[in-house]
């Protein structure tokens, strides 16, 4: 079983989605602490041919917060505008509008579950099979920190792998999870471009850009763009 683990994020880019999609299941990790210069709850989308930070507005948040311990702010409705008056002319508006409509309109207040949301309702609608469980429901509160909540994490799911994004070479080692009985890999994203109306191609958007331009056929195999290593 594969096993792969990061923070929730609201809309992320589409190596976030290779690894969900590369996974037998994905550990939402709510109970970490929440970052405010993070991208929990940001990302980039198109307008008038140039990136445009969305902010999901937060609550509650001070020092030691944990993700699942702040509350989801008011501006939902905003970021729907803005996501239809840069996207009207795309063309899979029609049919990823309303999801996205869905998705934020969401009533859940808490930030974990309703970011978990997201990400459980895109997983569907890209049709993959993937199981998600939150890291508060499987670990409680743990002292546990870094690569040993990993090694733990792994152990409760019974995984005979873990694949992390690329930036955890600098938190794990192959040697120490290969001790376990586990094999390690990341997973390092290929060169993914499509069309984006008539502008230059901007890079690394937020999901919602790439189903906007994209049929879900297409972003499956941008979803296979990727190498293990």
């Amino acid at each position: 079983m594969t096993v792969g683990s990061n923070q929730p994020y609201f809309f992320p880019y589409i190596a976030y989605w290779q690894l969900i999609n590369r996974v037998d299941i994905f550990v939402l990790s709510d109970s970490m602490q929440y970052r405010k210069k993070g991208y929990i709850n940001r990302n980039d989308i198109l307008i008038d041919g140039k990136r445009h930070r969305y902010t999901l507005e937060v609550l509650g948040v001070h020092t030691g917060k944990l993700i699942n311990e702040v509350c989801v702010g008011h501006n939902a409705k905003k970021i729907l505008k803005s996501i239809s008056n840069a996207y009207k002319k795309a063309p899979y508006f029609n049919e990823v509008y309303p999801m996205l409509e869905e998705i934020c309109l969401n009533e859940e207040k808490n930030l974990a579950k309703y970011v978990g949301f997201s990400i459980e309702r895109i997983a569907r609608y890209l049709e993959m099979d993937t199981k998600f469980i939150y890291l508060s429901d499987l670990q409680g509160k743990t002292a546990l920190k870094a690569q040993e909540r990993t090694i733990d994490i792994c152990k409760r799911l019974g995984a005979d792998q873990y694949i992390n994004a690329i930036g955890g070479q600098k938190l794990y080692s192959k040697k120490v999870f290969k001790e376990h009985g586990i094999k390690l890999n990341f997973i390092k994203t290929e060169s993914v471009q499509y069309k984006q109306f008539h502008n230059a191609f901007l890079p690394n958007m937020s999901i919602i850009d790439i189903m906007m331009f994209n049929s879900r056929e297409e972003i499956k195999v941008m979803l296979q763009k990727y190498v293990l290593i």
